[in-house]
């Protein structure tokens, strides 16, 4: 493919094939490849009396030898055309470093199997991309749903309360214990409150000034610090990165002397996602020591060629921002001074803070993650603090009242209640233009994505830490915005589906998400089910005991291990955590992190230079621990 293109499969269902991407049909199997080898995206037309046979039919048409074991079906609710939708994992062992997994669904008489047959690193490379392809999959003949030319409704009473009784029934579905839930239209809050309690189990309820973790929403607030010195001609969107801290420097040099200021937060110059290194190495860290971290990380797509997100990256941003306000003071005392001077105190956002002390001391929500047997429990909150030297990624603390100030503001065009113009248009707006794009629908600007998949912009981020999960949302074109804040895992689920809640209340949509929301939280816990079936707890006693007492990798720290009776433990120093065992496929052994909130770390053991190893990886690194 030389550009993006509709393709269809032989028997007529639509997608988008990317540029650089091969298309072979072998039979009734349209099978896509991008430039990686051993790697497929493969739709297999079939006709069969049911998914299971239909899923059948496709590996015999795709690969007839795959060797994976399916480990877990679950059933999904009718969604754009489709019907009788089932997806299928496959379990596959860690050292494979890949993904499969398939989807059979039923429309026109016929089904259709899709297989996703992809290593890890290539799928995170390309997620843009294999968005484009899944985002636009639609039978034969089929339209999707539009609400562009419709006049956005007034949310009444009734239509408030049919919003919150979706984020009331979705926290029963998913056990998560609060939400924070704001919305304002035409310039005024329509409704601002909480449901549910800030920690499981105890009285104090969530309310519209409880703080939570607002984790990458942050990226945006930061963003529109560098408007304001756009605005104040300090820098501006195109100026070079270097020219404003000479020291700045990724892994290529070639890449680093390409970036701009708009670049530094884009998702757009290459760089992949690393977020191992500041998630278990954060102790002694500081913004200084993660800016020069970044040094050494390389980018493993070409600049601008597609969505690749980066945390470092985006917290470099709000340091060299911080720099250029406040040149003599250090790094983060420069961002810190900078985001209080240019956004929380002329916005009135008087709660917002990036001080974890002072949000702990008042009305403030705990983060809660599933156990290993999927019961609610209060997540390990130590690792919340990993962001703080990268906080312009993703360390503030917020309330809905403070972020609906922000969010009317964004509505406003940069003008605050009182009619003054606190920004700009141009470099505010400027945030929300496209620098790549995620799929055909979705577009990432500078801590912003710009969603049109309903024919309507909506303008959103969200955030994720550990226990906590937001999302910050405006629609121009109604004039109307939201907060919406969680305090558990599993809330993304919650925050994600009410895009689509409130685009069926503005205008009269299908109902969709209310399904859509109850189908992901069974998914969810049947995934953590069928994962806690593969662990052993506690680890097995002869695989433990093989472990060495130390272990150290340069770029992740130290492991030291520690036994307590039958319970093996992985102390990394900024936080420790009861391990699992896990024997896979490949009969390798895993030990898998459960500490609720840092659940799913997986190191598999090993030996070289017979030495005892241990290996994590997240989609393109991997780190080995060698004993010490």
């Amino acid at each position: 493919m030389q550009a993006d293109a509709p393709r269809s499969t032989v028997d007529g269902n639509t997608f988008i094939a990317p540029a650089q991407w091969t298309i072979e049909v072998r039979g009734k199997a349209t099978v896509l490849a991008p430039p990686e080898p051993d790697a497929h995206i493969a739709f297999v037309d079939v006709e069969a009396p049911d998914a299971d046979v239909a899923l059948a039919r496709a590996w015999a048409a795709y690969k007839p030898d795959a060797p994976w074991k399916m480990t877990l079906q679950t059933e999904f609710p009718d969604k754009n055309g489709w019907s009788k939708i089932r997806s299928y994992d496959y379990q596959t062992s860690p050292n494979e470093k890949r993904t499969v997994n398939v989807v059979a669904q039923f429309a026109n008489g016929k089904w259709l199997v899709s297989i996703y047959d992809m290593p890890d690193p290539v799928g995170e490379k390309r997620a843009g991309q294999i968005e484009l392809i899944f985002g636009r999959l639609y039978p034969k003949g089929y339209s999707r749903e539009m609400f562009d030319g419709k006049t956005a409704a007034k949310l009444d009473a009734a239509k408030l309360d049919e919003l919150k009784k979706y984020v009331t029934t979705a926290m029963q579905e998913l056990q998560v214990p609060g939400v924070a839930l704001g919305i304002v239209q035409d310039g005024k809050i329509v409704w601002s409150g909480g449901f549910g309690s800030r920690e499981q189990g105890k009285k104090p309820a969530v309310d519209g000034d409880t703080l939570f973790m607002i984790a990458s929403n942050t990226k945006a607030l930061t963003t529109l610090m560098l408007a304001k010195l756009v605005d104040a001609k300090q820098l501006a969107w195109d100026t070079p990165a270097t020219s404003l801290l000479p020291s700045f420097k990724l892994g290529s040099a070639e890449t680093t002397k390409q970036v701009l200021v708009k670049h530094l937060i884009c998702a757009c110059t290459g760089l992949p996602r690393q977020d191992l290194e500041w998630l278990f190495e954060f102790k002694k860290n500081t913004p200084e020591g993660a800016m020069a971290t970044l040094g050494t990380m390389q980018p493993t797509s070409k600049f601008g060629e597609m969505f690749q997100y980066s945390n470092p990256l985006a917290a470099a941003a709000g340091f060299i921002g911080g720099h250029v306000a406040f040149p003599k003071l250090e790094l983060g005392a420069g961002y810190d001074k900078a985001m209080q001077t240019f956004v929380f105190d002329p916005l009135g956002m008087k709660s917002t803070t990036f001080d974890y002390a002072r949000a702990l001391r008042g009305n403030h929500a705990s983060p809660h993650s599933p156990d290993i047997d999927g019961k609610m429990q209060r997540a390990l909150m130590e690792l919340n603090y990993s962001v703080v030297p990268l906080r312009p990624a993703g360390a503030a603390w917020s309330s809905v009242n403070d972020m609906l100030k922000y969010v009317a503001m964004e509505l406003a065009e940069g003008k605050l209640p009182d009619g003054k113009q606190y920004v700009a248009k141009e470099p505010l707006l400027e945030r929300r233009v496209p620098q790549v794009p995620i799929g055909k629908d979705v577009t990432y600007g500078m801590g912003l994505e710009v969603d049109t998949q309903y024919g309507v912009a909506v303008v959103h981020h969200g955030g994720d830490m550990i226990g906590f999960h937001s999302d910050m949302i405006w629609i121009p074109s109604a004039n109307v915005g939201a907060v919406i804040l969680t305090d558990a895992d599993g809330g993304w689920l919650i925050r994600g589906n009410f895009r689509r809640k409130l685009l069926e209340v503005l205008y009269d949509g299908r109902h969709e998400a209310d399904a859509d929301t109850a189908a992901a939280a069974t998914a969810f816990y049947a995934q953590l089910a069928r994962d806690r079936k593969l662990l052993d707890v506690p680890a097995d006693a002869a695989e433990s005991a093989k472990l060495a007492r130390h272990y150290k990798n340069d770029a992740l720290g130290e492991i030291a291990v520690t036994h307590a009776g039958k319970t093996t433990v992985f102390d990394f120093g900024e936080f420790k955590t009861e391990v699992a065992s896990k024997r896979n496929p490949d009969g390798t052994v895993s030990f898998v992190t459960i500490a609720p909130g840092a659940a799913g770390f997986e190191f598999v053991a090993g030996l070289a230079n017979n030495q005892h190893t241990l290996m994590i990886r997240d989609g393109q690194h991997e780190y080995m621990f060698t004993e010490q």
